[in-house]
């Protein structure tokens, strides 16, 4: 905004200037997390782990009490085990790690790990799950330009997400949990998942775009070449995305639709709103 005053130009800065966004449409591919990105999971992953860790937290006698911020610095975008080796050891607390099969009751990385699954499957086949719209009709536009996408996530429950969400079919490559065990991949925030993304969808990382909504995911992309690095700000905030790789930040991927996309997706609703 600017405003004449004594023959004087002043400007008036009253809104930050927003990021240019990159054209999707143009990149070699696309590379999405899932959780809080594709799907609003990450709030279910938030409750099970709070819940599996208010109980641990108290029968152990640990302090500081479990916060979101906890979350967030800690366990999110991590592979389920080192989540919870990470966080321990910000309370100083060593715990045999176990084996990826121990029973949820095992006071080990693995059982403590395997508890917080448990109360997120049940959430899930309870609830089931649906895709942010915005991200939705944002996979559904470049699917339909022939753009190249994929998912690369931490977490174990990819497949079962993806499949619930009804949006599986729309991702050749899967880059989870379960890939990055058998196959040795180091857990975010280290570039061996995105990278490995990269190869498994046949892309470049420097002409392609990855996607994600935790600092230990964009740096992951950001370690793996990936020049543009879109965060989706769903509570981290923009600026620790910006400080851990992301290139720019937006709060909703319908930031990427345009006012056609958005009639397009709803051709009957004329009091819908447009995207920017």
């Amino acid at each position: 905004m600017a405003r004449r005053g004594a023959g004087t130009l002043v400007l008036l800065l009253e809104a930050p200037v927003p990021d240019a966004l990159p054209d999707l449409l143009r990149a070699d591919g696309v590379l999405f997390d899932l959780d809080g990105v594709l799907t609003p999971t990450a709030e279910v992953h938030m409750r099970a782990w709070k819940v599996v860790f208010d109980e641990v937290f108290e029968r152990w006698g640990l302090t500081p009490s479990y916060t979101d911020a906890d979350y967030f610095d800690y366990v999110d975008g991590k592979k389920r085990y080192d989540g919870v080796a990470s966080l321990l050891h910000s309370r100083n607390v060593e715990v045999p790690w176990g084996e990826v099969d121990d029973p949820p009751e095992a006071e080990t990385i693995c059982g403590i790990g395997n508890r917080k699954n448990a109360a997120f499957a049940a959430s899930l086949r309870a609830e089931g799950i649906a895709p942010f719209p915005g991200s939705l009709a944002l996979v559904e536009k470049l699917a339909a330009a022939g753009v190249p996408i994929g998912v690369v996530s931490s977490s174990k429950n990819a497949e079962e997400v993806l499949a619930a969400a009804g949006i599986r079919s729309f991702f050749p490559v899967v880059v989870d949990g379960v890939v990055a065990e058998r196959e040795g991949l180091a857990s975010k925030p280290a570039a061996d998942m995105f990278r490995a993304g990269a190869d498994a969808l046949g892309v470049d990382p420097a002409t392609s775009v990855a996607v994600e909504d935790a600092t230990s995911g964009a740096a992951s992309a950001a370690a793996a070449g990936f020049a543009t690095v879109v965060g989706v700000d769903r509570g981290t905030g923009a600026d620790a995305l910006r400080a851990a790789g992301a290139t720019v930040v937006v709060t909703d991927l319908d930031a990427f639709l345009s006012p056609s996309d958005s009639s397009a997706e709803n051709p009957n609703d004329s009091d819908s709103e447009e995207t920017a």
